[in-house]
């Protein structure tokens, strides 16, 4: 069983094309974080859990709905994090994770694919795009036949500054810079709501016709790069830049 978390199109891409060659089925984790399902989930092969890399290290919002959410079935978990560079020292914490849900893991695998971060950084243009997508497709392709063959996934050297990003550093960045304080609509807001639909936790409301935001942020950043008409900044990071969602 495929679950996956995704804001902008990367992490789906990877677990939709993983489903087709492991012959898995697939999960959109937005749905039943955004619902608060925490109902019992069965699956007669291994779990692949596939979700964006934030500060080094898998979503707290999955990472809480994974050990609230009971996962019958198979024993084995693996996991697939989409990122632009590197997903630190992630195996520790994953690791930790698997134990406390009784599972045994198999291992983490990064692949790369564009940047979506617009609340720090520049998206990656759009004539570099591509290369990066096409790039991935052979990263899963070989990440399946370890799945297949249910074999862990390799192992790869930790650096001291890998175990500080996922550590000290992921651990600092969510209360200095996991915050919806910057989000603002602008005067090219047509009150299309689609912001409101796409939001995992349910933060944005419509009043008098323009998003508010509710102070329950995971910058997944799926309002900005999915509102139809560029209409949402983050503070002055984001003017003027282009948006990205992935185009497959």
């Amino acid at each position: 069983m495929i679950l996956y978390f995704s804001g902008t199109g990367n992490s789906e891409l990877i677990a939709s094309r993983l489903a087709k060659e492991v012959d898995d089925e697939i999960i959109n984790l937005f749905d039943k974080i955004q619902c608060l399902n925490y109902s019992i989930i069965d699956s007669k092969k291994p779990w692949i859990i596939v979700t964006p890399t934030y500060a080094w290290r898998i979503p707290r919002i999955v990472n809480d709905w994974l050990k609230k959410t009971q996962l019958n079935g198979h024993q084995d978990i693996y996991f697939v994090m989409s990122c632009a560079g590197s997903k630190g020292n992630a195996d520790k914490y994953l690791q930790k994770l698997a134990e406390y849900k009784g599972l045994h893991y198999k291992g983490c695998k990064e692949v790369i694919m564009p940047e979506n971060y617009i609340a720090l950084f520049d998206t990656t243009p759009s004539k570099k795009v591509m290369p990066i997508i096409d790039k991935a497709q052979d990263e899963i392709v070989e990440i399946a036949q370890y799945i297949k063959q249910n074999q862990n996934f390799p192992q790869v050297q930790i650096t001291m500054k890998d175990k500080l990003n996922s550590g000290i550093v992921n651990d600092v960045f969510y209360p200095l810079f996991v915050h919806d304080k910057k989000f603002y609509a602008t005067d090219a807001c047509i009150t299309c709501g689609k912001c409101v639909q796409v939001c995992p936790l349910k933060n944005i409301k419509l009043v008098d016709g323009k998003p508010l935001w509710q102070g329950n942020c995971t910058h997944c950043m799926a309002c900005i790069a999915r509102c139809p008409k560029a209409a949402i900044e983050y503070g002055q990071k984001s003017i003027g830049k282009e948006r990205y969602l992935c185009p497959k």
